[in-house]
């Protein structure tokens, strides 16, 4: 049986720093999708990284791994859930949060999402649902 190898290069991967404040990766192809979560998330203290697409989000978890991850469903140059498995190999522990304007049925996340994601918060979810979550799986 052969090792899996990782989809990019994870050598120099910096573990998240623990005196600061949380980190957060956020991946979406809309810009103001990421100004909007980068400055709230901040604003409650948290440290964020913004990725509009695959080979953004790539690079910055090589740089340093993030505590948690929000990512859009449908991005301009890959499919998110395939950009969440790269990412899982990786971080597998890590928590994802999937942030889409598609919406699903509880059955179709339980069923077939729920091995790669942590939750599922549509964008169209009031802010402070998306904070319950982050905190939840955050916080423990």
């Amino acid at each position: 049986m052969s090792a899996t190898r990782p989809p990019f290069d994870t050598s120099g991967l910096t573990p998240p720093a623990p005196r600061s404040g949380r980190h957060i990766l956020v991946i979406d192809d809309e810009q103001p999708i990421l100004d909007l979560l980068q400055e709230y998330l901040s604003a409650h203290g948290y440290r964020v990284s913004t990725a509009s697409n695959a080979h953004q989000a790539k690079s910055l978890v090589e740089k340093e791994a993030p505590h948690l991850i929000i990512s859009d469903l449908q991005l301009e140059d890959t499919d998110g859930l395939q950009l969440i498995e790269q990412l899982r190999v990786v971080l597998p522990r890590t928590p994802v949060i999937l942030l889409t304007g598609v919406l699903f049925d509880s059955n179709v996340i339980e069923d077939n999402l729920k091995w790669k994601i942590s939750c599922y918060v549509s964008k169209t979810a009031p802010l402070q649902d998306l904070m319950k979550e982050i905190q939840r799986l955050i916080n423990g």
